[in-house]
């Protein structure tokens, strides 16, 4: 099939969205506080169903304190094809130390330089993804 023979956009089912995301480890966590939106970039760690991220005290933190109801996106591009994921989800922070104990075991670091002591986890209430096929757009028809 030759690239003008492909659909333009493609409608990932859930857990081929999933499949994306475990397999990324970068994206942006947004939120709103109070009506005023903010999003963030994040490494991330797909798991078990959850995304698991480290953060430090400061905004991002405290803004998931006051409402734990996120969207989340993360996407890829490469020469002739993309893809966007889109979680909807709650977060939390992990507070119990078995918890704490069990997410320093999986290979989530810090990509910079700076202490991050704390785990959020988000769990996905919805998950939409799309795949594009790039391609010049279409010569008009008439």
């Amino acid at each position: 099939m030759t690239s003008e023979e492909k659909p333009p956009v493609v409608e990932l089912t859930a857990e081929e969205s999933w499949k994306y995301v475990e397999k990324t480890f970068h994206g942006r966590i947004a939120m709103s506080v109070a009506g005023e939106p903010d999003i963030f970039p994040i490494n991330y760690y797909a798991h078990d169903g959850v995304l698991l991220f480290r953060t430090a005290p400061g905004n991002k933190l405290a803004e998931l304190t006051v409402n734990s109801h996120v969207a989340f996106e993360t996407d890829g591009i490469m020469s002739d094809e993309a893809w966007s994921v889109v979680i909807k989800g709650t977060t939390r922070e992990l507070e119990l130390s078995a918890e704490i104990e069990e997410a320093e075991k999986l290979p989530l670091k810090p990509w910079v330089r700076t202490r991050k002591s704390r785990y959020v986890e988000l769990t996905p209430t919805s998950i939409t993804g799309r795949f594009f096929n790039l391609g010049p757009e279409p010569d008009d028809e008439d």
